[in-house]
């Protein structure tokens, strides 16, 4: 695995680890900023051929 995908695969991971701690502390409109960047990175991967499933595991 390369740096670049490496990098993203890790932002993926605390993007999503971000989101859940938002909504956990009922911070609706910071869930929504870290969903656009986590659909951005998602985007960003797809371009790149990047699997993301690895992200989440």
């Amino acid at each position: 695995m390369d740096a670049f995908t490496a990098g993203l695969l890790q932002r993926i991971r605390a993007t999503e680890s971000d989101i859940t701690r938002a909504r956990e502390t009922g911070d609706d409109f910071l869930a929504e900023i870290e969903q656009g960047e986590l659909d951005d990175l998602h985007r960003l991967a797809a371009e790149h051929g990047v699997e993301i499933g690895a992200a989440s595991a």
